[in-house]
């Protein structure tokens, strides 16, 4: 049985509804291998966060790594969270995903990394909560 070996990264992507941040490393997590944004590939500010620019941004990061010998990816998902962002992740993250696999990456494990509150600052909206 003589397959080659799978060489494998952490695509990290940050998604909240203003941008999308795709961050390749590799296993350890310490070292960068390539890193785009919606951000860097799309001129229009409200673009930013679209799934087209989440697809542009990741293959292009996708392409760095390949080159550098990844050739699968373990992919851990992130919203903004915290105590008061949504925890749920933005439109571009399924994008991201979609485009990682496209580029001929294996895709290993996928989990969500949202940071969650264990209770520690008090939240925004005062004594009453927010009144609409």
């Amino acid at each position: 049985m003589n397959r080659e070996q799978t060489r494998w990264g952490i695509a990290h992507i940050y998604s909240s509804y203003n941008n999308t941040i795709i961050h390749i490393t590799d296993i350890t997590g310490t070292e960068t291998i390539s890193k785009a944004s919606g951000g860097m590939v799309v001129k229009a500010d409200r673009m930013e966060s679209s799934p087209t620019a989440a697809m542009i941004a990741a293959k292009k990061a996708a392409e760095l790594a390949v080159e550098k010998g990844i050739t699968g990816i373990h992919v851990k998902i992130k919203a903004p969270g915290g105590h008061n962002g949504p925890n749920n992740p933005g439109p571009g993250a399924q994008a991201a995903v979609r485009a990682l696999s496209r580029m001929g990456l294996r895709i290993g494990i996928i989990e969500d990394v949202t940071p969650v509150p264990h209770d520690g600052c008090r939240k925004k909206g005062g004594k009453r909560g927010r009144r609409v």
